[in-house]
C-alpha cells in the first residue's frame, strides 16, 4: 500500500486537457464533422469516405511514425470500418448511423464483462487521456474504484443507445446529429464529472493526493 500521506503528481493540467482534446477530436469530433461536411457537399457516400478516410489516416500516420496508438482509436477505427462496409453496402444513412446507436449497448456489455478483471475495460481506456503512474493503476482501492466506475458507466452507455435509438427512429439525418451530440456529450460530461469527484474521495481516504503541475511521477 501507498505510504500516507502520498501524492501523485500528473503533469500540468494544460497538457493532460490537451491530451484528452486531441483523442476526443481524433476519434469522434473529426470523423463526424468530416461526414456531415462531405455529405452536405456530395452525398451520402462522400460522407462515408471521409470519416473512414479520416480514422485511417490517424491511425496509418501513428503506426508509420511509432506514435504509441491510443486503445480507444484502435476500438473506434475498428468499428468504424464495420460502420462504413454496411453504409457503402446499404447506401443507408438509417443502418450507418444504427451501428454507432448499438454500440453503446455494445460497450455497455464490455464494460460489465470486464469488471472482474484486475484491470477492467474502463481503466485501460483511461491511460489513453491521462497517464497514471504505475504505484497508482496498482493501488488495490483505485482498481476496486474502476471496478465500480464501470457499473456507472454502463449504465451511461445504456441510457445514451436508448436516447440515440430514439432520436435515429424519430428525427431527421440532420437534427438527429445534432440532438444526439447535444445529448451525448451532456450525459458523458456528466458522468466525467461525477467519476472524477468520486475517484479524488477514494484517494483520500486511502492518504493519496493528486496534484497537476511540476513534481516528478511518484
Amino acid at each position: 500500500m501507498l505510504p500516507v500521506p502520498h501524492t501523485i503528481h500528473l503533469g500540468a493540467v494544460s497538457a493532460q486537457l490537451r491530451r484528452g482534446a486531441l483523442h476526443l477530436a481524433e476519434v469522434v469530433l473529426a470523423p463526424l464533422g468530416l461526414f456531415y461536411l462531405l455529405q452536405m457537399l456530395t452525398n451520402f457516400t462522400g460522407g462515408v469516405v471521409a470519416a473512414l478516410g479520416w480514422a485511417l489516416a490517424v491511425l496509418l500516420v501513428r503506426l508509420v511514425t511509432r506514435t504509441p496508438v491510443p486503445a480507444v482509436l484502435l476500438l473506434t477505427t475498428g468499428l468504424l470500418v464495420v460502420r462504413s462496409a454496411i453504409g457503402f453496402a446499404t447506401g443507408s444513412a438509417f443502418l450507418y448511423f444504427l451501428q454507432p446507436t448499438l454500440q453503446n449497448f455494445l460497450f455497455a456489455a464490455l464494460l460489465l464483462a470486464t469488471v472482474p478483471l484486475r484491470r477492467p475495460l474502463l481503466a485501460r481506456l483511461a491511460d489513453d487521456f491521462c497517464a497514471f503512474p504505475t504505484t497508482l493503476t496498482r493501488n488495490p482501492r483505485v482498481q476496486r474504484f474502476f471496478r465500480r466506475v464501470s457499473l456507472l458507466w454502463a449504465v451511461v452507455f445504456l441510457m445514451n443507445g436508448a436516447a440515440t435509438l430514439w432520436a435515429l427512429a424519430k428525427a431527421t439525418l440532420g437534427d438527429f446529429m445534432v440532438m444526439t451530440t447535444a445529448v451525448s456529450y451532456s450525459m458523458v460530461g456528466l458522468a466525467a464529472l461525477a467519476s472524477l469527484l468520486w475517484f479524488r474521495r477514494e484517494l483520500r481516504g486511502e492518504g493519496i493526493r493528486l496534484r497537476f503541475g511540476a513534481g516528478a511521477p511518484a
